[in-house]
């Protein structure tokens, strides 16, 4: 089986999309013998993160070349389609959302494309009006032009069907899975010197995930003030003008020393970070998948999650779900979570059960079907 990919994320993004290109290709290179993978490349310059890729004899990268090595964009829309053909390409597949606009011109290639998220159409005020036109434009006809359609949760997958009008026994879910190293147990001495190293305090409720208004961190600022004042929290992500927000409310509330906030942490600790956590908690109103929830749980962590879009698919059952606009709700659960042993226990047993639904063996096999099936589809 030839597959070629649309590696520009693989290659240039260091998370999301990136790390999902990433694993894809990695995936395969390790478990997948019978797959040969070209990856389509549009920037030389720009290709540093392919470092990361296992080594593998059945990888290889085509860049542009002549006129079109200056112009990536251009390539990447329609001049990668000239090639497939020639490279003998049985499936292609866009990683990120998109296909080249001209992709059904590549005779004899069928065409996948993973889906996200459309989130631009669920929360437009967080995207410039453009860049919305450009993403509807991409994706909407992506999801039309491709022979099949990976969504990454089955809330992802009802989103197209109801944005797009697309029939579902075109869609496929395949999940994401995480880092390995959340599933490896951090030795105490590691985590006392990483404990040690950011000051963190004994008990914490953690945060993982960029910090901007749909990840709705405010809801467990204001669940704070009901919450045993000898636990803190300790929230890792990306600043945003929405974290001034947060910040305005914990200082107006007198909460400032009970939520500190890190914009910059090596991913080498988290690992460890998640694994001292009393709690996890990701509020987030709406996601793709929700990574961070399916971290905690490897990680062995009680997680606790919101309602309405797909947390459920990774955290689980037995993890803990609030409406994302009820800050009573999540104090009450986290009060519940954090003085009983035993739900805690129950908590991360499950966790760790349901976690193993998504280890690479288990993606792969999806994945594969997906492939096989496209090779068949008329």
């Amino acid at each position: 089986m030839r597959i070629g990919f649309d590696a520009k994320r693989a290659a240039q993004n260091a998370t999301g999309l990136g790390n999902y290109s990433r694993f894809i290709i990695s995936l395969l290179a390790r478990m997948a013998p019978e797959v040969s993978q070209t990856l389509y490349v549009p920037n030389p310059k720009k290709a540093q993160l392919l470092d990361r890729l296992p080594p593998s004899d059945r990888l290889t990268t085509v860049y542009p070349t002549g006129l079109l090595s200056m112009a990536g964009a251009l390539w990447r829309t329609y001049g990668i389609t000239r090639r497939l053909e020639k490279d003998g390409i049985q499936i292609f597949h866009g990683l990120s959302n998109e296909l080249p606009l001209n992709i059904r011109k590549a005779q004899g290639v069928k065409s996948i494309v993973t889906i996200h998220d459309l989130l631009f159409l669920r929360f437009p005020e967080g995207y410039k009006a453009i860049d919305r036109k450009i993403y509807d434009y991409k994706f909407r006809r992506a999801c039309h032009n491709a022979d099949r359609i990976i969504a990454v949760s089955q809330f992802t997958k009802q989103e197209i069907i109801d944005r797009y009008a697309i029939s579902p026994d075109k869609i496929d879910v395949v999940y994401q899975g995480c880092d390995p190293q959340f599933r490896q147990v951090v030795s105490d001495e590691q985590k006392d010197i990483i404990r040690e190293l950011h000051h963190l305090p004994r008990r914490y409720i953690l945060y993982v995930g960029s910090i901007e208004r749909r990840k709705n961190l405010l809801l467990l600022a204001k669940a704070l003030k009901r919450v045993d004042p000898s636990v803190r929290v300790i929230a890792i992500g990306r600043r945003t003008d929405y974290t001034d927000e947060v910040e305005k409310y914990l200082e107006e509330n007198h909460l400032k020393r009970r939520m500190r906030l890190i914009h910059s942490i090596p991913f080498r600790h988290l690992p460890a970070i998640y694994q001292m956590a009393s709690v996890f908690v990701y509020p987030s109103r709406c996601e793709g998948f929700g990574i961070p929830m399916l971290e905690a749980i490897c990680s062995g962590v009680p997680a606790v999650g919101c309602t309405g879009s797909c947390l459920e698919e990774a955290g689980g059952p037995e993890s803990a779900y609030v409406s994302p606009d009820d800050p009573d709700e999540l104090a009450d659960t986290l009060n519940a979570i954090l003085t009983d042993e035993a739900r805690q226990k129950h908590m991360t047993e499950c966790g760790y059960r349901y976690a193993e639904g998504f280890r690479d063996e288990s993606l792969l096999k999806s994945l594969m079907a997906v492939y096989e099936r496209t090779l068949t589809t008329v």
